[in-house]
């Protein structure tokens, strides 16, 4: 119903007057019209724009009317009216179509057998009239249009449908419908949403706006059930504040905890973007408490290379997102809220710099024990500088200095206390300096990169803080100079061959690289951000088994040992297959570990990592096999493995099945690793199962199984049914029931009935479906955008 305005738009476009040239006028003859050689827009003002009229018959007579008979048309650059007989009377005004009537203005066309129209007080009506909107496609018919004014148009037993079918699946009717095109606003009074001639949506007073703006007013409601929350019920408001600003107010009700209050607000400036969101419930019944959370965001462009930016996170509880989730696993499982505020420069060619504070709100699961919250940069300090073949070196230094801050917590490991004085992890200051140069030879078919670099770092920790004893003794400054030498050297060799009977290229890439970084002792230094790194064929190259901050770096002295090779179609280069291996050969024992005091870590002995082996098959093109798997070398037990198995045979059928094992990070950087109580074996694995299938020519099965086999129950589970419609709708069940903690599980149902044109009612899966459906499509493609050239003539 957004563009019926155009009714009004065209009748008052025409803008008839004096200055019609009709084809026997003695004044000199206008130019014949010519065919242009694309559909473009026009800039012509209203005071410079002719109105041309065609007819089989064309007279004047005594009361100074102008009348076209027969296949008449009078047209402007920007609209066109028909009829069979068009009569104007230019002292009074008035303009009469009669006979298989039609305006067209902007792709949008109204048809009826008799339109009065005043051109100089701009009233006038419309009897009977059919609309076809060239926008948005939609279509309607009315009793009676009549014209007001300039901008109020107001028609009568209304009928519109967004559904070019011949036989609309839905339809709004309405007794009465004002058009207002200065506010841009339409209103329609009693309106009732019918799907298959059955009602099923009323609403006594509905606004909505004319044209592709916004428009402050209800959105559409959206409904659905979980089981932490019962039946919800959302009602959005949206208020078009102003072009740069707008928001959103959304009372949500929840049968089982009340009702919640949401609302985003969103503004944009020439320098700034950001936006504020929050909710709110007010006594959770279930809780007994106030239940909130807030974010806001925001990034600010200060000029002259300078910006700022800066992000604040919070929530009222640890529970708050398992208990009010609706989309699943990935919003379920935050366990730490980020808030940090940056101001950042990069005014100069080849450096960088940024001044930060982050602190974090870490989420606790008290039935899988307590997980040890973030440290705090309070604040950081970064410097970067990086320029490349410099007379062909390549050199770039990274610098920052870092206030880590843990955070005190109580007896309950759960809640802030300001009078606790231990920590469970130090406080520290880093500054760490790494800057390194390499001379890359790049020629065809090979590469050799010689690379030095020196890692710099200082600590300043204040062990005394902590609980453990034996930590209170070690020095509170250390300085540590780690220098790293690395040689990367790789080639390409390429043979003509046939694979699958299809001319192929094969490609042979052997790969070494040599690390040397001598043994620093480490024992003094907190681990205040690093990690193990995931062995992969990234990480088998680089300069440290772990990832972060590098509070620890691994000394080194190996070689990696890479083979690739690849079959590519000859004629269009599509890899149809790809095979991989990877291993390191240490000449030195590892003598750095992650943590400062392991006692259940030793050194062990190993002259080489374990095997990294890499596949993958496009055996038809509809079907592909993936299978990656880190293996230990000396036991040939493995420590990780991801394989899948895709099968795409047409639109809106697939089939996936993954499976998925990791070996608990710490066995497998230390094979002899003791697990102990207190001390859980974290290996994961998982098998998933994903589908979409056609039951029939319009149901479709979805599907999902996520089922953990070290915990031994389903994490997540996804069934749903989609329902194509004859035309126009399509309808959606969704039930998904998935984990949010480790003994805890929430169900919810998703209920969606689309109508293409309008809208959606009920809450809409489809982030959730493309998310974790593998190769999930819709079931209504999607239709090319209308234009205003959509019935150009």
């Amino acid at each position: 119903m957004r563009t019926i305005w155009f009714a009004l738009t065209i009748l008052t476009g025409l803008g008839l007057d004096s200055t019609l040239q009709p084809a026997f006028s003695s004044e000199p003859r206008v130019p014949q019209f010519k065919a242009a050689t694309h559909l473009r827009l026009h800039e012509v003002s209203e005071d410079n724009m002719s109105a041309y009229f065609n007819a089989d018959r064309i007279e004047s007579t005594a009361d100074g009317s102008v009348v076209l008979t027969g296949a008449a048309q009078v047209r402007r650059v920007d609209s066109i009216a028909k009829g069979n007989t068009i009569r104007f009377n230019q002292e009074s005004g008035e303009l009469a179509i009669r006979g298989q009537g039609s305006l067209l203005r902007a792709g949008t066309i109204i048809r009826s057998e008799a339109i009065d129209y005043n051109v100089q007080n701009e009233t006038g009506t419309i009897a009977s009239p059919q609309f076809y909107f060239g926008g948005s496609g939609g279509a309607g018919q009315a009793d009676e249009a009549q014209l007001l004014s300039k901008n109020h148009l107001r028609m009568t037993t209304v009928e519109y449908s967004g559904c070019p079918c011949p036989a609309p699946a839905w339809f709004i009717r309405s007794p009465q419908v004002d058009l207002h095109n200065d506010t841009n606003t339409g209103i329609a009074k009693h309106g009732v949403l019918y799907f298959k001639n059955v009602p099923i949506l009323y609403s006594p007073y509905l606004t909505f706006p004319l044209r592709e703006e916004r428009k402050s007013g209800l959105l559409v409601p959206s409904y659905g059930y979980s089981s932490n929350s019962g039946l919800e019920l959302s009602i959005p408001y949206y208020f078009n504040l102003a072009p740069n600003y707008d928001a959103t107010l959304t009372p949500r009700y929840l049968s089982k905890r009340g009702v919640q209050l949401q609302g985003e607000f969103r503004y944009l400036t020439p320098r700034s973007v950001g936006t504020i969101t929050g909710a709110y419930l007010n006594n959770d019944k279930e809780t007994k408490t106030d239940r909130w959370a807030f974010n806001a965001a925001h990034n600010h462009d200060l000029g002259n290379g300078f910006g700022f930016d800066y992000q604040y996170s919070r929530v009222s509880d640890d529970d708050y997102f398992r208990n009010f989730s609706t989309f699943g696993v990935n919003e379920a499982s935050v366990t730490e809220l980020r808030s940090h505020a940056r101001f950042s420069w990069a005014g100069a060619k080849y450096f960088t710099a940024a001044l930060s504070a982050s602190q974090y709100q870490t989420l606790q699961d008290q039935a899988a024990g307590y997980s040890r919250p973030e440290y705090n940069r309070l604040p950081q300090l970064e410097l970067q500088g990086a320029r490349y073949n410099w007379g062909g070196f390549d050199v770039v230094s990274k610098n920052s200095a870092t206030h880590f801050v843990m955070p005190y917590y109580s007896g309950s490991l759960s809640t802030f206390d300001r009078y606790r004085t231990e920590r469970l992890a130090p406080n520290s200051t880093r500054v760490a300096s790494y800057t390194t140069v390499s001379y890359p030879f790049m020629r065809p078919g090979w590469y050799v990169t010689p690379k030095v670099g020196l890692h710099l770092s200082h600590y300043n920790t204040a062990w005394d803080t902590v609980s453990d004893a034996a930590q209170r003794n070690l020095k509170r400054n250390v300085m540590r100079t780690v220098p790293v030498y690395s040689l990367d050297t790789g080639m390409t060799f390429e043979r003509n061959t046939r694979l699958f009977d299809i001319d192929s290229i094969q490609t042979l890439e052997p790969r070494l690289y040599y690390l040397y970084v001598p043994y620093r002792d480490q024992n003094a230094i907190p681990n205040l951000d690093t990690g193990i790194a995931t062995f992969n064929f990234s990480q088998a190259f680089s300069e440290n088994i772990y990832s972060g901050g590098w509070d620890r770096i691994a000394n080194a002295n190996q070689l990696t040992a890479g083979l690739t090779t690849r079959w590519l179609d000859a004629d269009t280069g599509f890899e149809r297959v790809r095979l991989e291996i990877a291993q390191r050969f240490h000449f030195d024992d590892q003598r750095v570990f992650l943590h400062t005091f392991a006692p259940n870590e030793h050194s062990p002995k190993q002259a080489r990592s374990d095997y990294l082996f890499g596949a993958y098959a496009a055996l038809t093109d509809t079907f592909n096999v993936r299978v990656d798997a880190q293996m230990n070398a000396d036991r040939f037990s493995r420590n990780r493995i991801n394989t899948s198995v895709n099968w795409h045979p047409k639109r809106l059928a697939t089939l996936s099945a993954a499976y998925r094992y990791e070996r608990d990070p710490r066995a497998f950087d230390n094979p002899d690793y003791r697990f102990t109580t207190g001390n859980d074996n974290k290996t994961k694995e998982q098998l998933s199962l994903t589908t979409q299938w056609p039951l029939t020519q319009r149901v479709y099965a979805l599907g999902r199984v996520d089922y953990s086999l070290q915990e031994k129950r389903s994490t997540q589970t996804i069934l749903g049914f989609e329902y194509k419609g004859d035309c126009c709708w399509t309808g959606r069940f969704v039930v998904q029931r998935y984990a949010v903690s480790a003994q805890k599980s929430n169900s919810a149902v998703f209920l969606q009935l689309e109508l293409s044109g309008l809208g959606s009612l009920g809450t809409d899966p489809m982030s959730l479906l493309r998310e974790r459906i593998v190769g999930y499509e819709s079931v209504n493609p999607s239709l090319p955008e209308k234009t205003i050239f959509e019935r150009y003539e």
